[in-house]
Protein backbone atom coordinates (compact mmCIF):
# COMPACT_ATOMS: atom_id res chain seq x y z
CA UNK A 1 0.00 0.00 0.00
CA UNK A 2 1.42 3.44 -0.93
CA UNK A 3 1.45 6.35 1.30
CA UNK A 4 -1.53 8.11 -0.85
CA UNK A 5 -3.53 4.71 0.15
CA UNK A 6 -2.44 5.35 3.57
CA UNK A 7 -3.33 8.65 3.93
CA UNK A 8 -6.78 8.60 2.07
CA UNK A 9 -7.66 5.46 4.18
CA UNK A 10 -6.75 7.67 7.08
CA UNK A 11 -9.16 10.64 6.44
CA UNK A 12 -12.32 8.24 5.35
CA UNK A 13 -11.72 6.73 9.25
CA UNK A 14 -11.48 10.15 9.99
CA UNK A 15 -15.40 11.67 8.67
CA UNK A 16 -17.10 8.80 9.75
CA UNK A 17 -17.39 8.79 13.60
CA UNK A 18 -19.31 12.27 12.99
CA UNK A 19 -22.02 10.92 10.51
CA UNK A 20 -22.39 8.05 12.66
CA UNK A 21 -24.89 9.19 15.51
CA UNK A 22 -26.53 11.25 12.67
CA UNK A 23 -27.47 7.69 10.65
CA UNK A 24 -28.17 5.87 14.35
CA UNK A 25 -30.74 8.61 14.60
CA UNK A 26 -32.47 8.35 11.41
CA UNK A 27 -31.96 4.58 12.18
CA UNK A 28 -33.78 4.66 15.31
CA UNK A 29 -36.82 7.23 13.45
CA UNK A 30 -37.02 5.34 10.67
CA UNK A 31 -38.06 2.42 13.09
CA UNK A 32 -41.13 3.60 13.76
CA UNK A 33 -43.66 2.34 11.43
CA UNK A 34 -46.38 4.70 9.74
CA UNK A 35 -49.24 2.99 12.45
CA UNK A 36 -47.25 4.41 15.55
CA UNK A 37 -46.36 7.80 13.98
CA UNK A 38 -50.37 7.95 13.38
CA UNK A 39 -50.98 7.24 16.94
CA UNK A 40 -47.82 9.66 18.47
CA UNK A 41 -49.73 12.84 16.22
CA UNK A 42 -53.69 11.61 17.57
CA UNK A 43 -51.81 10.90 21.59
CA UNK A 44 -49.98 14.43 21.36
CA UNK A 45 -52.40 16.58 18.73
CA UNK A 46 -55.81 15.70 20.92
CA UNK A 47 -55.16 17.04 23.88
CA UNK A 48 -53.06 19.98 22.52
CA UNK A 49 -56.49 20.85 19.96
CA UNK A 50 -58.66 20.46 23.36
CA UNK A 51 -56.54 22.59 25.56
CA UNK A 52 -56.31 24.95 22.75
CA UNK A 53 -59.97 25.34 22.01
CA UNK A 54 -61.63 25.18 25.57
CA UNK A 55 -58.71 27.04 27.29
CA UNK A 56 -57.01 29.23 24.83
CA UNK A 57 -58.90 30.66 22.78
CA UNK A 58 -62.11 31.61 25.16
CA UNK A 59 -58.87 33.05 27.02
CA UNK A 60 -58.02 34.97 24.86
CA UNK A 61 -62.01 36.20 23.29
CA UNK A 62 -62.47 37.11 26.43
CA UNK A 63 -59.42 39.66 26.42
CA UNK A 64 -60.64 41.26 22.69
CA UNK A 65 -64.49 41.25 24.00
CA UNK A 66 -63.74 43.37 26.97
CA UNK A 67 -63.11 45.98 25.05
CA UNK A 68 -66.47 46.23 23.01
CA UNK A 69 -69.78 46.98 24.38
CA UNK A 70 -71.27 43.55 22.65
CA UNK A 71 -74.52 42.36 24.69
CA UNK A 72 -74.37 38.51 22.92
CA UNK A 73 -77.03 38.91 20.68
CA UNK A 74 -76.03 41.01 18.12
CA UNK A 75 -74.46 39.44 15.04
CA UNK A 76 -70.50 39.17 15.10
CA UNK A 77 -69.95 41.56 12.41
CA UNK A 78 -71.93 44.09 14.92
CA UNK A 79 -69.19 44.21 17.50
CA UNK A 80 -68.33 47.57 18.27
CA UNK A 81 -64.92 48.47 20.18
CA UNK A 82 -64.91 50.77 23.23
CA UNK A 83 -61.80 51.22 23.88
CA UNK A 84 -61.36 50.32 28.16
CA UNK A 85 -64.33 52.21 28.52
CA UNK A 86 -65.47 48.87 30.53
CA UNK A 87 -62.97 48.69 32.53
CA UNK A 88 -63.33 52.70 33.07
CA UNK A 89 -67.14 51.81 34.47
CA UNK A 90 -66.06 49.07 36.59
CA UNK A 91 -63.53 51.47 38.62
CA UNK A 92 -65.67 54.54 38.65
CA UNK A 93 -69.49 53.48 38.13
CA UNK A 94 -69.13 50.24 39.55
CA UNK A 95 -66.80 50.44 41.81
CA UNK A 96 -69.00 50.05 45.10
CA UNK A 97 -69.13 45.95 43.33
CA UNK A 98 -65.70 45.76 42.60
CA UNK A 99 -64.50 46.59 46.05
CA UNK A 100 -66.98 44.48 48.04
CA UNK A 101 -65.97 41.17 45.92
CA UNK A 102 -62.04 42.31 45.99
CA UNK A 103 -62.66 42.25 49.89
CA UNK A 104 -64.52 38.94 49.70
CA UNK A 105 -61.64 37.47 47.74
CA UNK A 106 -59.04 38.48 49.70
CA UNK A 107 -60.42 37.48 52.76
CA UNK A 108 -61.26 34.04 51.60
CA UNK A 109 -57.58 33.56 50.27
CA UNK A 110 -56.46 34.33 53.59
CA UNK A 111 -59.08 32.27 55.37
CA UNK A 112 -58.18 29.35 52.70
CA UNK A 113 -54.39 29.36 54.16
CA UNK A 114 -54.97 30.15 57.83
CA UNK A 115 -57.70 27.79 58.75
CA UNK A 116 -58.69 24.76 56.00
CA UNK A 117 -55.07 24.20 54.92
CA UNK A 118 -53.73 24.21 58.65
CA UNK A 119 -56.27 21.96 59.39
CA UNK A 120 -55.85 19.83 56.39
CA UNK A 121 -51.97 19.79 57.43
CA UNK A 122 -52.89 18.19 60.88
CA UNK A 123 -54.98 16.07 59.83
CA UNK A 124 -52.63 14.56 57.30
CA UNK A 125 -50.18 14.25 59.76
CA UNK A 126 -52.60 12.10 62.07
CA UNK A 127 -53.39 10.18 59.42
CA UNK A 128 -49.90 9.18 58.84
CA UNK A 129 -49.17 7.51 62.33
CA UNK A 130 -51.48 4.76 60.96
CA UNK A 131 -54.10 5.12 63.16
CA UNK A 132 -56.79 2.61 63.56
CA UNK A 133 -59.65 2.77 61.23
CA UNK A 134 -57.64 5.61 59.40
CA UNK A 135 -59.22 4.70 56.22
CA UNK A 136 -62.44 5.39 57.48
CA UNK A 137 -61.68 8.79 58.97
CA UNK A 138 -59.63 9.39 55.30
CA UNK A 139 -62.75 8.73 53.59
CA UNK A 140 -64.97 10.74 55.93
CA UNK A 141 -62.51 14.05 55.40
CA UNK A 142 -62.35 13.22 51.31
CA UNK A 143 -66.48 12.93 51.12
CA UNK A 144 -66.98 16.63 50.43
CA UNK A 145 -64.34 16.89 48.12
CA UNK A 146 -66.39 14.51 45.71
CA UNK A 147 -69.19 16.62 46.19
CA UNK A 148 -69.75 19.75 43.50
CA UNK A 149 -69.50 22.97 45.12
CA UNK A 150 -73.28 23.55 44.10
CA UNK A 151 -74.20 19.98 46.23
CA UNK A 152 -72.44 21.78 49.10
CA UNK A 153 -74.07 25.01 49.02
CA UNK A 154 -77.50 23.02 48.87
CA UNK A 155 -76.25 21.17 51.95
CA UNK A 156 -75.43 24.23 53.94
CA UNK A 157 -78.48 25.65 52.83
CA UNK A 158 -81.43 23.71 53.78
CA UNK A 159 -79.23 20.95 56.38
CA UNK A 160 -76.61 22.96 57.87
CA UNK A 161 -78.15 26.91 57.98
CA UNK A 162 -81.72 26.85 58.03
CA UNK A 163 -83.61 28.85 60.32
CA UNK A 164 -85.76 26.82 61.41
CA UNK A 165 -84.80 23.58 61.74
CA UNK A 166 -81.25 23.74 60.30
CA UNK A 167 -78.10 21.68 62.60
CA UNK A 168 -76.47 24.73 63.51
CA UNK A 169 -79.74 26.43 64.83
CA UNK A 170 -81.14 23.59 66.84
CA UNK A 171 -77.26 23.00 67.83
CA UNK A 172 -77.44 26.15 69.80
CA UNK A 173 -81.26 26.38 70.68
CA UNK A 174 -82.13 28.82 67.88
CA UNK A 175 -85.02 27.37 65.78
CA UNK A 176 -88.40 29.14 67.62
CA UNK A 177 -89.39 32.19 65.13
CA UNK A 178 -89.14 34.56 67.62
CA UNK A 179 -85.14 33.89 68.01
CA UNK A 180 -84.17 32.61 64.99
CA UNK A 181 -80.82 33.59 63.42
CA UNK A 182 -80.69 34.25 59.44
CA UNK A 183 -77.24 32.40 58.56
CA UNK A 184 -77.31 33.18 55.13
CA UNK A 185 -79.90 36.59 54.84
CA UNK A 186 -77.77 38.55 57.79
CA UNK A 187 -76.04 41.42 55.43
CA UNK A 188 -74.90 43.42 58.44
CA UNK A 189 -70.73 44.10 58.74
CA UNK A 190 -68.70 42.13 61.40
CA UNK A 191 -66.27 45.02 60.53
CA UNK A 192 -66.12 48.21 57.68
CA UNK A 193 -63.66 50.73 56.58
CA UNK A 194 -64.94 53.67 54.81
CA UNK A 195 -68.23 51.60 54.01
CA UNK A 196 -66.54 48.36 52.82
CA UNK A 197 -66.51 45.09 55.01
CA UNK A 198 -67.17 41.65 55.54
CA UNK A 199 -70.41 40.62 56.11
CA UNK A 200 -72.02 37.99 58.50
CA UNK A 201 -73.47 35.87 55.86
CA UNK A 202 -70.14 35.73 53.87
CA UNK A 203 -68.48 34.40 57.10
CA UNK A 204 -71.23 31.54 57.53
CA UNK A 205 -70.20 30.35 53.99
CA UNK A 206 -66.49 30.39 55.13
CA UNK A 207 -66.85 27.56 56.87
CA UNK A 208 -68.98 25.36 53.98
CA UNK A 209 -66.17 26.32 51.57
CA UNK A 210 -63.63 25.11 54.48
CA UNK A 211 -65.63 21.58 55.20
CA UNK A 212 -64.66 20.79 51.55
CA UNK A 213 -61.39 22.22 51.04
CA UNK A 214 -59.96 20.42 54.01
CA UNK A 215 -60.27 17.19 52.65
CA UNK A 216 -58.29 18.00 49.29
CA UNK A 217 -55.32 19.38 51.50
CA UNK A 218 -55.33 16.61 53.82
CA UNK A 219 -55.06 14.11 50.57
CA UNK A 220 -51.95 16.10 49.27
CA UNK A 221 -50.11 16.40 52.21
CA UNK A 222 -50.83 13.05 52.88
CA UNK A 223 -49.67 11.70 49.90
CA UNK A 224 -46.29 14.11 50.54
CA UNK A 225 -46.16 12.66 54.14
CA UNK A 226 -45.85 9.03 52.72
CA UNK A 227 -42.72 9.94 50.45
CA UNK A 228 -40.97 11.37 53.48
CA UNK A 229 -38.03 9.45 53.96
CA UNK A 230 -37.84 7.67 57.31
CA UNK A 231 -34.34 8.01 57.83
CA UNK A 232 -34.76 11.55 58.52
CA UNK A 233 -37.17 11.66 61.35
CA UNK A 234 -34.77 8.95 62.77
CA UNK A 235 -32.28 11.50 62.55
CA UNK A 236 -34.15 14.12 64.04
CA UNK A 237 -34.92 11.50 67.11
CA UNK A 238 -31.54 10.94 67.77
CA UNK A 239 -30.74 14.73 68.07
CA UNK A 240 -33.02 14.84 70.86
CA UNK A 241 -35.69 16.71 68.94
CA UNK A 242 -39.27 16.85 69.99
CA UNK A 243 -42.30 15.92 67.65
CA UNK A 244 -43.15 19.48 66.77
CA UNK A 245 -39.88 20.09 66.07
CA UNK A 246 -38.85 17.40 63.93
CA UNK A 247 -42.38 18.50 61.99
CA UNK A 248 -41.30 21.94 61.57
CA UNK A 249 -37.43 21.66 60.73
CA UNK A 250 -37.45 18.19 59.09
CA UNK A 251 -40.42 16.93 57.65
CA UNK A 252 -42.43 20.20 56.69
CA UNK A 253 -39.42 21.35 54.64
CA UNK A 254 -39.29 18.14 52.60
CA UNK A 255 -42.50 18.50 51.30
CA UNK A 256 -41.84 21.81 49.62
CA UNK A 257 -42.84 20.56 45.95
CA UNK A 258 -46.35 20.05 47.61
CA UNK A 259 -46.59 23.76 49.45
CA UNK A 260 -45.97 24.88 45.76
CA UNK A 261 -48.79 23.28 44.52
CA UNK A 262 -50.93 23.84 47.73
CA UNK A 263 -50.28 27.11 47.48
CA UNK A 264 -51.17 27.61 43.81
CA UNK A 265 -54.28 25.51 44.36
CA UNK A 266 -55.57 27.61 47.61
CA UNK A 267 -55.20 30.59 45.76
CA UNK A 268 -56.93 29.77 42.31
CA UNK A 269 -59.56 28.23 44.66
CA UNK A 270 -60.44 31.02 46.28
CA UNK A 271 -60.31 33.58 43.26
CA UNK A 272 -62.88 31.36 41.38
CA UNK A 273 -64.80 30.58 44.14
CA UNK A 274 -68.07 30.24 42.15
CA UNK A 275 -70.51 27.23 42.70
CA UNK A 276 -71.27 27.79 45.98
CA UNK A 277 -72.45 31.03 45.91
CA UNK A 278 -74.25 30.53 42.97
CA UNK A 279 -76.28 27.84 44.36
CA UNK A 280 -77.54 30.72 47.49
CA UNK A 281 -78.90 32.94 44.67
CA UNK A 282 -76.29 35.20 45.19
CA UNK A 283 -77.74 36.44 48.32
CA UNK A 284 -76.26 40.24 48.83
CA UNK A 285 -73.05 40.53 51.01
CA UNK A 286 -71.33 37.81 49.37
CA UNK A 287 -70.26 39.21 46.28
CA UNK A 288 -66.98 37.77 44.64
CA UNK A 289 -65.15 38.72 41.24
CA UNK A 290 -66.59 35.37 39.67
CA UNK A 291 -70.12 36.54 39.97
CA UNK A 292 -69.83 39.54 38.85
CA UNK A 293 -69.13 38.04 35.59
CA UNK A 294 -71.78 35.93 35.47
CA UNK A 295 -74.18 38.48 36.76
CA UNK A 296 -73.25 41.17 33.75
CA UNK A 297 -73.63 38.40 31.23
CA UNK A 298 -77.12 36.20 32.03
CA UNK A 299 -77.93 37.79 35.37
CA UNK A 300 -80.56 40.48 36.14
CA UNK A 301 -79.85 43.58 34.02
CA UNK A 302 -76.87 41.30 32.26
CA UNK A 303 -76.67 41.11 28.90
CA UNK A 304 -72.97 43.12 29.12
CA UNK A 305 -70.21 40.85 27.91
CA UNK A 306 -68.16 43.35 27.44
CA UNK A 307 -68.01 44.63 30.80
CA UNK A 308 -68.68 40.48 32.13
CA UNK A 309 -65.42 39.93 29.60
CA UNK A 310 -63.44 43.27 31.68
CA UNK A 311 -64.45 41.40 34.69
CA UNK A 312 -62.73 38.13 33.93
CA UNK A 313 -59.72 39.62 32.62
CA UNK A 314 -59.19 41.29 36.10
CA UNK A 315 -59.85 37.56 37.82
CA UNK A 316 -57.26 36.82 35.33
CA UNK A 317 -54.65 39.18 35.73
CA UNK A 318 -55.01 38.57 39.66
CA UNK A 319 -54.65 34.59 38.88
CA UNK A 320 -51.35 35.02 36.95
CA UNK A 321 -49.95 38.17 39.17
CA UNK A 322 -49.83 36.03 42.35
CA UNK A 323 -49.18 32.35 40.97
CA UNK A 324 -46.21 34.28 38.95
CA UNK A 325 -45.06 35.62 41.90
CA UNK A 326 -45.38 32.78 44.10
CA UNK A 327 -43.54 30.71 41.91
CA UNK A 328 -40.58 33.37 40.72
CA UNK A 329 -40.36 33.61 44.89
CA UNK A 330 -39.85 29.92 45.35
CA UNK A 331 -37.64 29.62 42.49
CA UNK A 332 -35.49 32.56 43.97
CA UNK A 333 -35.13 30.54 47.30
CA UNK A 334 -34.13 27.24 45.84
CA UNK A 335 -30.97 28.63 44.08
CA UNK A 336 -30.11 30.89 47.11
CA UNK A 337 -30.04 27.49 49.07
Amino acid sequence: MTQADVVAASEEAATDPPTAPTRRKRRRFSQLTRRDKVMLWIIVGIPTAIHIAFVWVPAIATIVLSFTDWNGIAPVHDIRFVGLRNYWEIFTVFESDVFDAAINNGVLVVFLFVGPTALGVFFAYQLDKNLRGGTIYQSIFYMPVVLSLAVVGFIWKSVMYSPSQGVVSTMIGRTDPSNQIDWLGDQTHIFSIGGYGVSKNFVAILVAMAWRHVGYIMVLYLAGLKSVDPTLREAAAIDSCTEWQAFRRVVFPTMKPINVVVGVITVIEALRAFDIVFALKNPRGMELLSILVTDNLIGEGGGNVGRGSAYGVLLLLLCIGFITWFLVNNIRQERQT
